[in-house]
């Protein structure tokens, strides 16, 4: 995968998470995922997938 592609669904993921999570918790409200703790773990979920996207792996020889 290139590096521009990992970073940009890293950043996607991580957005999404964040959402995801703060409906889960029911900081956002609007929604049937309000107040779900599934959404509170998907959107964790998705938020450490893609901050490990956006982690500098380093290149193998």
């Amino acid at each position: 995968m290139g590096r521009k592609l990992a970073t940009g669904l890293g950043i996607v993921l991580l957005l999404l998470g964040g959402v995801w999570t703060a409906q889960g918790l029911g900081h956002l409200e609007g929604s049937f995922m309000t107040g779900q703790k599934l959404w509170t773990t998907i959107g964790l979920l998705c938020a450490f997938g893609g901050l490990v996207l956006l982690i500098p792996w380093p290149k193998k020889r």
